[in-house]
């Protein structure tokens, strides 16, 4: 009962929130359309603007896989990894979570069909991914719309955020899954 009261709120959520930002506007008598309009161009400009930044991004995550520097660096940290019960496996899903989404995700994606879901390790990418997040790409998209150059702090807390998510993965999947 509860399951298929969760599922409909779901399903309607999006439409809700939708017709109620249309609503809440007509009622403020603001032109909808016209903002909309206004706010996809701004949007468009700010994409424009931070291309090179992404671009950077994506050429540094790439030469780092394939010249062979994520290989070098597990083998470097796998026996201190297997002291902590930290399957080496998932360091390099650990190493690109904060810097791509999309690599993070391939990879446990990966983890996952070579381990299993119900597999330590497929868990744990899984928790891994739900609990750290993408600290260079978000300083990178969102910094770099708004034009902050120095974010040096933001950075420290963002890592510092990703490395408690990934130690507390670790201490929860061993405490439930293991």
């Amino acid at each position: 009962m509860i399951e298929q009261i969760l599922n409909e709120v779901s399903r309607w959520a999006i439409p809700f929130l939708f017709f109620l930002f249309l609503l809440v506007g007509w009622l403020r008598r603001i032109p909808v359309y016209e903002a909309f309009i206004q706010g996809a161009a701004e949007g468009f400009q700010i994409a424009v603007r931070i291309i090179p930044y992404l671009v950077a991004m994506f050429v540094a995550i790439k030469v780092f896989r394939a010249s062979g520097a994520m290989d070098l660096f597990v083998q470097l940290f796998s026996p201190v990894l297997g002291v902590i019960g930290f399957p080496p496996d998932v360091l390099p899903l650990a190493v690109m979570r904060p810097l791509s989404g999309s690599s993070a995700l391939g990879l446990a994606i990966e983890l996952i069909q070579n381990h299993g879901p119900d597999s330590f390790i497929g868990r744990l990418a899984s928790v891994m991914q739900g609990t750290t997040d993408t600290t260079f790409f978000v300083l990178t998209v969102y910094f770099g719309a708004v034009g902050i150059k120095r974010y040096r702090h933001a950075v420290h807390l963002g890592l510092l955020a990703d490395l408690t998510g990934l130690f507390l993965s670790l201490f929860i999947c061993h405490l439930m899954f293991s």
